[in-house]
């Protein structure tokens, strides 16, 4: 296989003076085709109009020091060498037009001459496959002037270099720890998801869209990932976050896009709008499900162009920002229904994450028990824990079929909190415990179902369609019903838990039909809820 050298006339290092001085002095084009354990088989050299003399003469020298080398010359001129934009572009053009054969010959980017942009083009074009092969570095020896110099080969392919990879590695790790809040967890979906969302937090600037239900942690994930981007120089800006379920009328446009001064009664100075706010940095939008349809208009034109209009104005206001999206609804449910819009919804879940309820990574609540009780110890300014007993009785309990945590983290924090303060000594006893799952059971059963929870539960089988065509009792059963299904098994499960009492009457149960016929009232099946 040949081996051909790729390199940018020096003008000023392959110009050393004329006649037999200019052998004095160490020449980086010349000396390349100097090492005997270095045969360059063909040199395509580049320069511009100005440079063909000196061409000539090294062409010429390389001649005598390696009769094997055929140096070809191109014509490339760089109107401003120091210009990056046209020197890639002029680069780029030569490369393109070049044609390769890797399959029969080696191929070797000289970056020590030429101006350091084209240095950095050669790497950037080598490194990206315009240029297939590696790079070439070389320079003068260290004692003896007459000798050719030195010269390294460096391999761009970085996971041939162990130290780098592993350096890498443990980035990466470290990486994925401080998106998990520091916390060794056991679920092994929530890691690959944790995992995945730290490459693409450092690699990729476009909108992540995270869901789950309300108290999963959307909020403190969009937190950490802003954190880390920041600690690897990916964003300047600031973290700049709302929770757009708090914004009405009005005020939604103002806060999100800014306005002027008279748009509106009350608006009696200009307001720049969270969107500027964000400019360089992270916007977070939790609950975008609620953004009225005109506001999703301008959202999308804003993440596309990075451009919007205030309220008010007649001049447009730009933003350079990545946008994080929450929401506990279903958003493709909510664009079939003609609520959310379809193109915005196409343009933010690029990169989707569902965070999982404590319910669903159960395994993780001892570690995420030892988290609270550490942030809680810190906060107060001296250690809290369990006695052996009272730290078993809890975790049980945790993870029971009567515990819902209904609030998800929210509830694990506020239990934690309840129980260190009443801790006297620093210590959880048993009958601390008792009492807190006592007040745990209460407050599920008496609230679990209600209010805003139970049309949550429902919408998000049915949609919110569907759900505000139901009577409030309705949904309360229905709320019921699912959450007893995708706490159980097997239809025959749940059978057993929701008939307890009149199942006992009957010579034969089928609790799995009943199980059946109930979903299908609604047109469920067993198996969706435990998707």
């Amino acid at each position: 296989m040949k081996t051909v050298a790729i390199s940018i006339l020096g003008t000023t290092m392959d110009r050393r003076g004329k006649g037999d001085k200019r052998w004095d002095k160490w020449r980086p084009t010349v000396s390349m085709c100097q090492h005997e354990d270095l045969l360059i088989d063909r040199l395509e050299l580049l320069f511009d109009n100005h440079s063909q003399g000196l061409a000539n003469q090294v062409t010429e020298d390389i001649a005598l020091v390696s009769p094997e080398t055929e140096v070809v010359h191109h014509k490339v001129n760089f109107p401003d060498p120091w210009d990056f934009e046209t020197v890639y572009s002029q680069l780029l053009d030569f490369a393109r037009g070049y044609q390769f054969r890797p399959n029969r010959e080696r191929y070797l980017t000289h970056i020590t001459t030429g101006s350091h942009v084209a240095q950095i083009c050669l790497y950037l074009l080598t490194e990206a496959g315009y240029l297939p092969g590696q790079l070439l570095q070389t320079s003068p020896a260290r004692h003896n002037s007459d000798a050719p110099g030195q010269y390294q080969v460096i391999d761009l392919d970085l996971s041939r270099y162990d130290q780098i990879a592993s350096r890498f590695q443990k980035e990466h790790q470290e990486g994925t720890v401080y998106l998990k809040g520091g916390i060794q967890t056991n679920n092994a979906p929530f890691n690959r998801m944790i995992e995945q969302l730290e490459k693409v937090s450092i690699r990729s600037n476009a909108p992540i869209l995270i869901t789950g239900p309300t108290g999963a942690g959307k909020t403190q994930l969009a937190q950490r990932v802003y954190e880390l981007r920041k600690q690897r120089g990916k964003l300047e800006g600031r973290l700049v976050a709302i929770n757009c379920a708090t914004l009405k009328g009005e005020n939604t446009m103002s806060a999100l896009f800014g306005h002027k001064k008279g748009a509106f009664t009350g608006a009696t100075a200009d307001r720049a709008g969270l969107l500027k706010e964000a400019h360089k940095g992270l916007l977070f939008l939790d609950e975008i499900g609620e953004l009225g349809l005109d506001e999703q208009a301008m959202l999308l034109r804003a993440i596309e162009d990075k451009r919007f209009i205030p309220f008010g104005s007649d001049h447009e206001a730009s933003s350079d920002f990545q946008l994080i999206a929450g929401t506990n609804k279903d958003l493709a449910q909510k664009a079939r229904e003609g609520s959310f819009r379809a193109d915005l919804l196409a343009r933010i879940d690029l990169w989707t994450y569902e965070l999982p309820s404590l319910r669903d990574r159960i395994e993780d609540l001892e570690p995420n028990v030892d988290y609270e009780l550490e942030s809680f110890s810190n906060k107060a300014g001296h250690l809290v824990s369990f006695n052996k007993a009272a730290r078993e009785k809890y975790l049980a309990f945790g993870r029971s079929a009567d515990a819902t945590w209904a609030a998800n983290f929210r509830d694990l924090n506020a239990s934690i909190t309840r129980m260190a303060t009443l801790a006297d000594g620093g210590r959880i006893t048993v009958e601390v415990v008792d009492e807190e799952i006592s007040r745990l059971k209460y407050k599920w059963h008496t609230s679990g179902h209600s209010g805003e929870h139970a049309r949550s539960a429902v919408e998000s089988v049915l949609g919110s369609g569907r759900t505000s065509e139901m009577d409030y009792y309705d949904q309360l059963k229905l709320a019921a019903l699912i959450d007893v299904c995708r706490r159980s098994s097997s239809m025959a499960e749940a059978g057993r838990k929701l008939f307890n009492v009149s199942r006992q009457a009957k010579k034969s149960n089928n609790d799995s039909h009943r199980v059946k016929q109930l979903l299908g009232k609604h047109g469920l099946r067993f198996e969706d809820l435990k998707c």
